[in-house]
């Protein structure tokens, strides 16, 4: 190669087309819900893409602060569930209900989830939350709040039935999930 040569720097690499197999380790690993089950909630949905197909091959990763509403250093404490899409795009994850979380202000978040979103195609995985319908604290919740009102909805599971609610994440799109910059 001539010393003059223009070095043109490498594409980057998409997770590719095994990514389901390759996350299914960490899948059967995930820790089950130590929660009873009065303190438990459900969360099942789907995840689509632009075209409102599903995408069979995604892992998301629920994160929650401890009991007492705090986060530790690294943002999160001791709730996390991971769950994968079937081939329909359908996911279904069972955790401890979130508590609040303390901003150190005195002010409160309103119980939420944060969701980590890996899947084929994507460069980085997506970062998004998860409220739930119904909490009077998401009136005034900083960081909802901050989403404008018509998108909001995209962070809200709906409730089903007592300790059940629907979330359906979508990748793109008109009704595209808030996905947030970390």
């Amino acid at each position: 190669m001539s010393v003059k040569a223009r070095l043109i720097p490498s594409g980057s690499q998409t997770v590719g087309p095994f990514f389901r197999i390759g996350l299914q380790p960490l899948v059967d690993e995930a820790p089950a819900c130590d929660a009873d089950a009065t303190d438990r909630i459900t969360i099942r949905g789907r995840v689509l893409d632009r075209d409102s197909a599903p995408v069979p091959d995604a892992l998301l990763e629920f994160w929650s602060a401890d009991r007492d509403g705090a986060a530790d250093q690294d943002g999160f404490a001791e709730g996390f569930q991971r769950t994968a899409t079937d081939l329909d795009g359908n996911f279904s994850v069972t955790m401890r209900r979130p508590a609040p979380v303390a901003l150190g202000d005195g002010a409160w978040q309103a119980p939420h989830l944060l969701v980590l979103v890996f899947a084929r195609g994507l460069m980085r995985h997506l970062i998004s939350r998860v409220y739930f319908d119904g909490e009077s604290a998401n009136a005034s919740d900083v960081v909802l709040l901050g989403v404008p009102a018509a998108r909001r909805c995209t962070l809200t599971a709906l409730r089903e039935a007592e300790n059940s609610f629907c979330w359906d994440v979508i990748l793109q799109g008109e009704q595209e999930t808030v996905f947030f910059a970390w």
